[in-house]
């Protein structure tokens, strides 16, 4: 009797043990607690995910490049292509990263991303791709020459291989034209035709003035299938101002370097039928000696001779040059086919004093300049000028 009464109370005691331990766990039908995972302590590791994917072709210059980090945050993104030169970009306010300017097409890009996941680990990865070839190539040529002195009515202008003809295209263009400047001055952009966009400031260049162009071609869109593909440079000084005022009537050039009257020519203009242009003009080339073709103007077998210290005023053979045959008119009368005729002294002094883009002005004919026969940036007012501007509003350098 005793040693079942002991027996009993044993038994009676490990099952109130064991209620209390069943009654005490947390995760209910007797089961272990768990144990946390080492993400869920440090909390989870960074993922990234980079737009365009690794091994993506015939990506669009101006696609903006997407870098996510799935529990975490991006902390630096880097693009350069395969020569290891850095693409200049941001993210912008939808999270997309773009360059500075558009990637250059038929070219392979490695995007470099790097994420600190909330676990406080940086996590990296990349993503190489190609830009597309483009089924049509945009090319382009500038003036001035590269380090070129010209004179205060220069131009910069941009001629295109291909036209370039609605306005968001235009205004594409003109957004990636930089101008920089010595002394800043207002100035803006206008088309003349759908494959030649020019710059000139509102006023004359100021003398001493040095500018750089930079244009952002390369993977510029600028049509279906269009696409740029080199970017263009180029930097130039102004000379001192050359102002030359040519009247029709006084039949006299009165030339002016910074305002000063350097030299009074007696000309003569082009004779009744065959009136010069009245406008402002500039020196657009320059050639010692040339041959002047009256077949170039659709009037052949009227004139072909060789001439002497040729400064072109227009496209269409507009010259100030030597004429010796019509000296006894130069000063008196008007006897020329549309060129300005004068000594080949005064003709010869004048080719050596003129720099392109100098200021002539011809005034008192009954024919009026046509704007584009040649750059002539200054046969409209600066309201018709910023008219000709896709983006409507001028540039300060």
């Amino acid at each position: 009797m005793r040693n079942g009464r002991t027996n009993q109370t044993i038994l009676t005691i490990c099952a109130a043990a064991l209620a209390v331990a069943a009654g005490c766990s947390t995760t209910g039908g007797g089961e272990a607690p768990a144990v946390p995972s080492q993400e869920q302590q440090q909390g989870p590791v960074a993922k990234l995910s980079i737009t365009p994917a690794d091994g993506t072709r015939k990506v669009a210059p101006d696609t903006g490049i997407t870098v996510k980090a799935t529990g975490g945050q991006v902390t630096k993104v880097t693009v350069a292509d395969a020569k290891g030169h850095a693409v200049k970009g941001a993210v912008g306010a939808d999270g997309q990263w773009r360059p500075e300017w558009p990637l250059r097409p038929s070219t392979a890009y490695t995007v470099s991303a790097e994420a600190k996941g909330t676990d406080g680990k940086q996590v990296t990865g990349t993503s190489t791709f190609t830009t597309l070839k483009p089924k049509r190539a945009l090319e382009s040529g500038m003036s001035p020459l590269d380090g070129e002195k010209v004179g205060v009515g220069m131009p910069v202008q941009l001629l295109l291989s291909q036209p370039v003809t609605s306005r968001e295209a235009r205004a594409a263009v003109e957004r990636s034209l930089v101008v920089r400047m010595s002394q800043p001055v207002e100035g803006a952009w206008s088309w003349v035709s759908d494959r030649e966009v020019q710059f000139r400031p509102r006023e004359y260049w100021p003398v001493g003035e040095k500018v750089t162009v930079v244009a952002h071609l390369a993977g510029l869109r600028a049509g279906p299938g269009l696409w740029g593909t080199k970017d263009r440079s180029l930097s130039f000084t102004v000379g001192p101002e050359h102002i030359t005022k040519v009247n029709a009537r006084t039949h006299q050039a009165v030339v002016r370097a910074n305002g000063k009257v350097v030299r009074t020519i007696p000309v003569s203009l082009g004779k009744p039928g065959d009136d010069s242009y009245s406008g402002t003009m500039i020196a657009q080339e320059k050639a010692a000696e040339t041959v002047m073709d009256s077949a170039t103007i659709g009037e052949p077998g009227e004139y072909r001779i060789k001439t002497k210290w040729n400064v072109r005023m227009t496209y269409s053979g507009t010259f100030f040059h030597a004429a010796p045959w019509s000296t006894g008119a130069q000063g008196s009368s008007n006897v020329s086919h549309g060129c300005v005729n004068a000594s080949p002294a005064n003709a010869k002094w004048f080719y050596e004093f003129t720099q392109r883009g100098d200021i002539i002005e011809v005034t008192g004919t009954s024919r009026k300049l046509r704007f584009g026969n040649g750059p002539t940036p200054w046969a409209k007012s600066w309201e018709d000028w910023l008219a000709g501007s896709a983006l409507g509003k001028p540039v300060n350098g």
